[in-house]
């Protein structure tokens, strides 16, 4: 049995959850002024480096008075800086829904041996977020970028915190409202919302956390990679484009260009507004097909950048569990050998499924192309199947 294809096919087919589809439009001549073999500590390259922080500060709405730098390792790279030079002052609540989640556990827990709590759930779901205790420094993931889950706003968040609120935010900033009064850290990536290059990671900070830094030195030895202050003080340069290790050039005018798209668009609500659009677009699909659900069944905290879906086709679920991981990996390998949704399949540690970026860069009208093919690969993959199992 042949299952008819769809006619139409996405532009952009690029649905991967990072490094993410480049800007609507993009094309190598946007790096054309990049100023390669140049020294970064020279005045015009430091001066783009600034720019990056500054446009990216105006962008999101940060408050004046927070710090943000640029760092090496990109999003991990932040979140690891500020687990090592902020954490050993009080208990942790550490809140774990999603691989990123349970490796910033692992810090905690086995490599700075911290006196801690994990509130965990599972993939699809958030934890109980009123029992985390905000006498303690508390890190999360704003959005679950394997899970497909967000937490639904800051209102959870206590504004008189005694502990800091480290937000790892790499699939969030720049596509949801991030509440900077109920923040301490907030870290991300230039390869996530605005579709830059890998490689690089943004550290901000806010004037608590900036006064943690200068109060508290870390029992543990700290690799020069990790060092934000000096000599009892903060090492501002970090904060005004003069990196602690060596940027590409080319990366950093790529991360330029996606601003100015950005700003050229309408800003953070514009931004927003085409996130929102994509997740829409596959909420109306969801309702109609058999073959998939949302993992996150809560819309409240439903990401609308990664956009998590479990393979609901009645075949599907027949499958032993131990079967179903290959099924999923056949449907995403079909969705590439046809050229419709590229790096489509569910994360490794997650429940197998499909999973779509659907973040800022993402063309609602290429979303739309994309799914009568998910259900294609799905029945065409089921068929395929029954029909084998019957011959066997």
């Amino acid at each position: 049995m042949v299952i008819t294809a769809p006619s139409v096919r996405p532009r952009n087919p690029r649905f991967s959850s990072g490094p993410c589809a480049k800007r609507p439009g993009w094309s190598l001549a946007a790096l054309e002024g990049a100023l390669v073999g140049r020294s970064h500590r020279a005045k015009e390259p430091k001066a783009r480096l600034a720019a990056v922080i500054d446009r990216s500060k105006a962008l999101l709405g940060m408050p004046a008075e927070w710090r943000l730098g640029i760092v090496p390792a990109s999003d991990t790279g932040a979140v690891e800086m500020a687990l090592w030079s902020l954490l050993g002052p009080r208990k942790v609540d550490a809140i774990a829904f999603e691989s990123f989640g349970e490796a910033w556990v692992t810090d905690i827990a086995k490599q700075l041996r911290l006196e801690h709590r994990v509130l965990r759930a599972p993939y699809g779901q958030l934890p109980d977020l009123a029992s985390v205790d905000w006498s303690r420094d508390v890190v999360f993931t704003w959005n679950g970028t394997t899970s497909g889950v967000r937490v639904p706003n800051g209102e959870w968040i206590a504004p008189d915190r005694e502990g800091l609120a480290i937000c790892d935010a790499t699939s969030a900033a720049f596509a949801m409202p991030l509440p900077w009064d109920r923040l301490d850290v907030v870290t991300w990536s230039w390869q996530k919302v605005l579709g830059g290059e890998a490689a690089h990671g943004m550290l901000a900070l806010s004037p608590r956390a900036v006064e943690r830094l200068l109060s508290h030195t870390p029992a543990w030895p700290l690799p020069k990679i990790f060092r934000l202050t000096s000599g009892g003080k903060l090492s501002e340069g970090i904060f005004r484009g003069e990196t602690i290790n060596t940027p590409s050039m080319l990366c950093v005018e790529d991360a330029l260009d996606g601003l100015a798209w950005a700003e050229r668009i309408g800003g953070l609500p514009a931004l927003i507004a085409r996130t929102e659009a994509n997740l829409a677009a596959v909420a109306v699909w969801v309702e109609r097909t058999p073959n998939y659900a949302f993992l996150a069944a809560d819309p409240a905290t439903r990401s609308p950048t990664s956009i998590c879906l479990s393979i609901t086709a009645p075949w599907f679920v027949a499958l032993p569990a131990e079967r179903q991981a290959d099924a999923a990996k056949r449907i995403a390998s079909l969705l590439e050998k046809e050229g419709v949704a590229l790096d489509a399949g569910g994360y490794r540690d997650a429940p197998p499924g499909l999973r779509l970026w659907g973040g800022a860069t993402v063309e609602t009208s290429d979303i739309e192309a994309a799914l009568p093919w998910l259900d294609w690969a799905a029945e065409t993959v089921g068929v395929a199947m029954i029909e084998a199992k019957a011959a066997e």
